[in-house]
């Protein structure tokens, strides 16, 4: 375990499409979408402590959140918390966690990955983040995670990879061609066929100098707004000024911010089994099922002539289902959500119809 490596935790996301249990005010990341008794957010803190020395962890949530992480992460410093006074995506919030570290340490190489995945085997991905981390400390390379696809999914971006000159015989990294947003069935199906594309995990590592220079080269107002803040930054002042300016950042991804224009980009291969927890079919895919394939979270279950539900209750909750098969059935406090898993995609506009009818007191 490294003095020099640093992992920031975006963990500031809404998880609207995981409603009604993911609100405003108690987002996934902060629920035990999986019964274990951890949450989402302290599973990826533990995974991370393994490698990353503990107080080198960084928490980057919205202002509304930073008491709710320090709750369920008592062990860290209130200065671990890094809050955003205003949403401005993930290019603001990354620069400024980037200008931080570099303040405590010049030298850090640095991870940055979600709060609600699901991984599998955390020794892969440990051994998988040492490999990238090396070569970040080696070279001016921004490295990403990518996950070899199993099926044709329209719900990931892609990661297109060269397959002739990409691979580097120490680290097996393959150098990134191009970056692809969500596709149809039809495309996605083809990526799989052509055999160098990977699912976009969205888990990056580099040097805390290579994304700062990243930053200067292609987005100089973004990283301007942000160096005036340096002699601040770990300091009392530091709060005040983020209040005053962070407002201005550009509402930008660091998709678009940086990594589909830097030129030396490689993507490492999972070795571990992932999933983004972004839905509830792929929190089904990844629990437990009984003998009709239900899961289920918390809930007793009769379920007759009834098969293949997501089904979340309170704890201990009976659910008596009969003639019901595929869907998602989801019991919280004042809302009951009972709807197909093949419309999970609906879950947003379904929250926009809730709210023009009943306010917002349910969202």
């Amino acid at each position: 375990m490294k003095k020099n490596h640093y992992a920031v935790i975006m963990a500031g996301g809404v998880g609207s499409r995981f409603w009604p249990v993911s609100t405003t005010e108690f987002p996934k990341q902060f629920h035990d979408m999986l019964g274990t008794g951890q949450t989402l957010l302290q599973k990826t803190f533990e995974r991370l402590t393994k490698f990353i020395p503990n107080e080198n962890i960084l928490v980057l949530t919205n202002e509304r959140y930073r008491d709710l992480v320090k709750e369920q992460l008592p062990s860290i410093k209130t200065p671990q918390v890094v809050t955003e006074p205003a949403m401005r995506n993930t290019a603001p919030c990354i620069l400024y966690a980037a200008m931080k570290i570099y303040k405590m340490d010049p030298e850090a190489v640095m991870i940055v990955a979600p709060s609600d995945h699901w991984i599998e085997a955390e020794d892969l991905f440990a051994r998988d983040v040492n490999h990238c981390f090396e070569r970040c400390e080696q070279s001016e390379a921004i490295c990403t995670m990518g996950v070899i696809p199993t099926f044709p999914n329209t719900g990931y971006g892609y990661i297109e990879f060269d397959q002739i000159n990409g691979k580097d015989q120490d680290h097996d990294l393959k150098r990134v061609l191009q970056f692809k947003e969500k596709p149809v069935y039809k495309i996605a199906k083809r990526y799989l066929e052509q055999g160098n594309f990977l699912w976009n995990a969205g888990i990056f590592m580099w040097s805390v100098l290579t994304i700062l220079e990243a930053f200067k080269k292609f987005q100089p107002s973004q990283y301007e707004l942000f160096k005036a803040g340096q002699d601040f930054y770990n300091t009392d002042r530091e709060a005040e000024f983020i209040q005053e300016h962070y407002a201005k950042a550009e509402n930008i991804s660091i998709d678009y911010a940086i990594l589909e224009r830097a030129e030396e980009i490689y993507v490492q291969p999972a070795s571990f089994d992932w999933n983004d927890l972004g839905t509830w079919g792929s929190l089904y895919d990844r629990l437990e099922k009984d003998r009709q394939d239900n899961a289920l979270v918390n809930a007793r279950f009769l379920g007759i002539n009834s098969g293949s539900n997501m089904v979340r209750t309170g704890e201990g909750k009976l659910v008596v289902v009969e003639d019901l098969s595929d869907y998602i059935i989801v019991d919280k406090e004042e809302v009951l959500l009972i709807m197909p898993k093949s419309k999970e995609q609906e879950i947003k506009n379904v929250l926009a119809q809730v709210r023009d009818m009943h306010g917002d007191q349910y969202i």
